[in-house]
């Protein structure tokens, strides 16, 4: 079973006396320990299709999956709890809760499920080694530079052992030396831990990282490829959008 099925996901949206099919029919699926960045110009549907990812929005017809769980047939408060619990989140600006330090924003997912003890600070302990942030584990995020705040943030989505891990547009906000560093993380989460993970981003060189991209265009998907080195894959996104 994979962890993430989309199936002929539309949705649409009222911009006056229009209506904008923002997507029209979008259907893929990422296999266990893939890391598929999905790309496309904007207005293109990437962000529609990530908060249908994320359970954020439900799609007009068809259906997303979350390891076999269709999103669409939960209710309001079933679905925050499997979103807590089965879906990391990862987002440009980092959103870390300013007056808490970074192992507090980590283990928020665990304490808001009101778990705590020997079990969830071994889990915090291996997240902080593997992000190599044990010596910021009680700096609050105002004392951490860009690319550390990304870590702390990668490290909440990944401490509840999601079934996918969702970011988006995660390299928005840094610089180019913080920005490879987290594309390798992101990589290295997949290929040597297995981690589920889905990119949104408009950078071919981030893009690059990922082993798949998936391209939209006016709300369908109009491309899937692998990704070979940075400027092979700019040279054939710019010609799939053609």
């Amino acid at each position: 079973m994979s962890p993430l099925v989309v199936e002929n996901a539309t949705k649409k949206f009222r911009q006056g006396d229009r209506v904008v099919d923002a997507l029209a029919g979008v259907s893929f699926e990422v296999q266990q320990g893939q890391f598929v960045a999905v790309m496309g110009a904007s207005g293109s549907g990437k962000s529609t299709l990530l908060h249908l990812m994320a359970g954020l929005a439900k799609p007009d017809t068809g259906r997303v999956l979350i390891n076999g769980q269709d999103l669409s047939g939960m209710g309001d408060r079933d679905l925050t709890l499997f979103r807590r619990r089965q879906i990391g989140l990862v987002f440009q600006a980092f959103n870390l809760i300013p007056t808490l330090s970074a192992e507090e924003n980590i283990l928020l997912p665990l304490m808001l499920d009101g778990k705590n003890g020997t079990t969830t600070e071994a889990k915090l302990n291996e997240v902080l080694a593997s992000l190599q942030l044990d010596s910021r584990r009680r700096h609050r995020p105002d004392a951490m530079s860009g690319g550390e705040q990304q870590r702390v943030a990668i490290g909440r989505a990944l401490i509840t052992d999601p079934a996918v891990i969702l970011a988006d547009e995660p390299t928005g906000n840094l610089d180019s030396a913080n920005s490879k560093a987290v594309c390798e993380l992101l990589r290295d989460l997949s290929m040597i831990h297995g981690r589920t993970i889905v990119m949104v981003t408009h950078e071919p060189s981030v893009a690059a990282y990922a082993q798949e991209v998936v391209v939209l265009k006016d709300g369908k998907l109009i491309e899937r490829f692998p990704t070979e080195g940075a400027q092979e894959l700019a040279l054939k996104y710019q010609e799939v959008l053609r």
